[in-house]
């Protein structure tokens, strides 16, 4: 007896099950190919933009997180030009002439608070728990006092990239070089009054006349000495050398003195007595807290005689000269941490529009056309319903009976 009728009925019966398995695991899943076998070509392209998806996904995590992070410096940097402004003020206040020595030390005491509030800033815990500008060592407080009261920087400059895209990175971290990297006075010079002076002259630095003069003054180690002689007389020295001389503009119309030194013009004001001295040494980087520092220790000890004033003046002016470095600073700081945060941003944006095209060519590459595959599927049910009942008709002729 032939049975190839039963055999090929049967060969076929099991190839359009399993097509029927396929197209409802198709339907069912929403993908057409799940293996490399089904269709090797989609199938990388859809292994290769996966990963691109899961890359951006990741990408975008991190640059959350640096935001946040930067989003913490920024509100830092503002609470910072807050509390540098409102010493400006109070330095003004204290310059103005009018403050007797119980307001002063009234003043005294609102720098200390300010200086306190700064150390609180400087302290200050990011959002994933370290400290924020502690760079690469984020679980110390990076500013702490030493033996001596001073305020010490334990943290350091380190900084650490992560990718945030495709071609980008970032910095993870912050660092607290923004509270000790400015310089002291005007950037130039450290005005000093000699202890000892009796009259009641100032020298006040008015602004660089001679960028690299100033620059080179400022990089060298030699100090410049302003002294005082008979009859208004001044002479400047520097390493020995006489750079500088001459006499007093004198009387009550007299708004100062003005001397060139080191590419910056300076005003001689008030009245020094012979023998009085000042030195204008090169100026170095001072904390944040030892400018605050500073400025408290002359305001809480300002005598009331003609030459304590000008000394605690002369302090006072120097301290308002290194309180606007610091709001530069500030100021620069914050522009780069706002570049950073927009970069950031934009990166952001770019993420989502290439995962969203990397996404498009998977479902491209491996999605169901599902009106098709439901049409397919009906028409291979059908198909499947029709051999079954031919079958079995064609098994019930009597004719078959004897075969």
């Amino acid at each position: 007896m032939d049975l190839s009728f039963y055999s090929n009925f049967s060969n076929s019966l099991v190839a359009q099950e399993a097509q029927i398995n396929s197209l409802q695991q198709q339907i069912s899943t929403g993908l057409a190919v799940q293996t490399p076998d089904q269709n090797p070509a989609a199938y990388e392209t859809a292994a290769l933009g996966t990963d691109q998806v899961s890359r951006l996904s990741n990408d975008n995590t991190t640059q959350a997180s640096i935001q946040v992070q930067l989003g913490s410096a920024n509100n830092a940097y503002s609470s910072m030009t807050n509390l540098l402004n409102n010493v400006q003020s109070i330095v003004e206040q204290a310059l103005n002439g009018t403050t007797n020595s119980q307001n002063m030390n009234a003043l005294a005491g609102q720098v200390n608070s300010a200086m306190q509030q700064m150390l609180a800033i400087g302290n200050t815990t990011a959002p994933n728990g370290t400290y924020l500008f502690g760079g690469s060592r984020g679980d110390l407080a990076p500013f702490q006092p030493d033996a001596s009261g001073n305020i010490v920087y334990y943290g350091d400059g380190g900084s650490s990239q992560a990718s945030i895209g495709e071609t980008s990175t970032a910095s993870t971290i912050a660092n607290g070089t923004v509270f000790v990297s400015a310089l002291q006075g005007d950037g130039v010079s450290s005005v000093t009054a000699n202890g000892s002076n009796t009259g009641s002259g100032q020298i006040i630095p008015n602004g660089v006349i001679s960028a690299a003069t100033a620059d080179a003054f400022q990089q060298g180690n030699s100090p410049i000495t302003v002294t005082f002689g008979a009859n208004n007389t001044y002479t400047a020295t520097q390493g020995g050398s006489t750079i500088a001389s001459g006499t007093l503009n004198t009387g009550a119309s007299s708004n100062g003195t003005s001397v060139q030194l080191a590419g910056v013009d300076y005003s001689i004001t008030g009245s020094p007595a012979s023998g009085d001295s000042f030195t204008l040494a090169p100026a170095r980087t001072q904390s944040i807290f030892s400018l605050l520092q500073n400025i408290h220790s002359a305001l809480a000890n300002a005598g009331s005689t003609s030459p304590q004033v000008a000394q605690t003046n002369q302090l006072l002016n120097q301290g308002l000269a290194g309180i606007a470095q610091y709001q530069q600073t500030v100021i620069t700081a914050q522009a780069q941490n706002g570049v950073t945060l927009e970069a950031l941003s934009n990166t952001g944006t770019g993420n989502n529009n290439q995962s969203t095209e990397a996404q498009t060519n998977v479902t491209n590459a491996t999605a169901v056309n599902t009106p098709v595959a439901i049409a397919s599927l009906d028409q291979t049910l059908s198909a499947l319903q029709a051999a079954m009942k031919t079958f079995g008709t064609v098994q019930g002729l009597s004719l078959f009976n004897y075969i």
